[in-house]
Formats: C-alpha cells, sequence, structure tokens
C-alpha cells in the first residue's frame, strides 16, 4: 500500500466518522425541537379546522401571555407547543364538540442570547432552538484581538430574578478539556467577553 492510498484510506475513516457523529447529532436535535418551550417574543400560527374566524397569528407578549378568541388568556412562556395546544382544545370544547387545533411556532423571537464585550459583532442572537458558549461565540464572529479569552462569563438570571455568574475558559475548552464549561444557553443569557 502507498501512502498516497493510506492518507486516502484515513480520510475516508475521517469521514465516516464525521458522518455518523452528525447523524447522531440531528437526531438529538429533532429531540430537542419537540421539548422546545415558548418565550415572550415568539410567534404563533393558531387554526382551528373548518373555523375561519379562529385562525391567527399571535406574538406572546412581554408577560408571557397571549388571548385567542372563545379560549381567553393563556400563559404560554415555559410551555412547549403541544401543552399551548392542548390546553386551547380544551378550552375550545365548551363551544365545539371536537376542535381540531392547530399550534405552529413561526418565529423563535423570543429565545435569545446576548454577545458583549471584545467580540466582533455583539448584539443579540436568536438561538434556534439552543446554542452553547463556543457557537454563541461564532455567532459574534469571534473575539477581538484584546479579548481576555480565559476570563469569559455567562451571566444568567433565574426565574426569581438572582443573577449567577458562570465562569468560561475558552483556553481550556480549545484544547479539550473542562468541556463541561461550554453549557448549553438558556434565552436571556448574557456571555460577557472582556
Amino acid at each position: 500500500m502507498s501512502l498516497s492510498e493510506f492518507r486516502l484510506g484515513r480520510m475516508r475513516v475521517a469521514l465516516l466518522v464525521m458522518c455518523a457523529a452528525l447523524g447522531s447529532a440531528s437526531i438529538g436535535h429533532a429531540q430537542q425541537l419537540s421539548d422546545y418551550t415558548l418565550h415572550a417574543g415568539d410567534k404563533l400560527d393558531i387554526d382551528v379546522w373548518k373555523e375561519p374566524d379562529l385562525q391567527k397569528t399571535i406574538v406572546i407578549q412581554p408577560d408571557g401571555k397571549f388571548s385567542f378568541p372563545l379560549a381567553g388568556e393563556f400563559i404560554a412562556t415555559g410551555k412547549t407547543v403541544p401543552q399551548v395546544k392542548a390546553e386551547i382544545t380544551a378550552r375550545l370544547k365548551t363551544y365545539m364538540p371536537e376542535p381540531v387545533v392547530t399550534v405552529t411556532v413561526t418565529e423563535i423571537d423570543g429565545n435569545k442570547v446576548y454577545v458583549l464585550g471584545q467580540v466582533q459583532k455583539p448584539g443579540a442572537y436568536t438561538m434556534n432552538p439552543q446554542v452553547n458558549v463556543l457557537q454563541a461565540l461564532s455567532l459574534a464572529a469571534g473575539s477581538t484581538p484584546y479579548a481576555s479569552l480565559n476570563d469569559i462569563i455567562v451571566v444568567r438570571t433565574s426565574k426569581t430574578g438572582q443573577q449567577k455568574v458562570i465562569p468560561f475558559r475558552y483556553g481550556d475548552v480549545s484544547k479539550g478539556r473542562n468541556l463541561d464549561q461550554n453549557i448549553l444557553l438558556e434565552s436571556g443569557d448574557v456571555v460577557v467577553v472582556p
């Protein structure tokens, strides 16, 4: 076997490993989509079959609520699409025997993280549906030459308003160490690159 045939064989093995990893990642991604929880700012299309007056596009308000004709007001934040669909269906049964309700997320504008500081493009980024710290840094086009990459922090605010600081050392993660630092970000998280 020549050296070029050996290299070609190694490249094929590496390609197969990458394809297998991408396949398992896409399965995990599909599972995450079914568990997506709604946020203020998300846009929903809600349709009730054979009821043209009950076909609405709504935006979840800053307080996490929305209103739908006949069914009233709903709290949507923190709930999944199947949960919202079940609630609407249950409330509409008062007015119609077997309502067929469809709820579709059309925009996930409420699912944002913020990247600030010494990055090329600081700002708010929509997660579709989730990103980790490295991916958020990539969305912000990477760091500037002046960034202190081992002092990055993630500021997370809990539902009770308490803030928590999570350290992120880019140098460790980029070398494959302490990968547990590369956490999945939650809506509202702020990544600060000093």
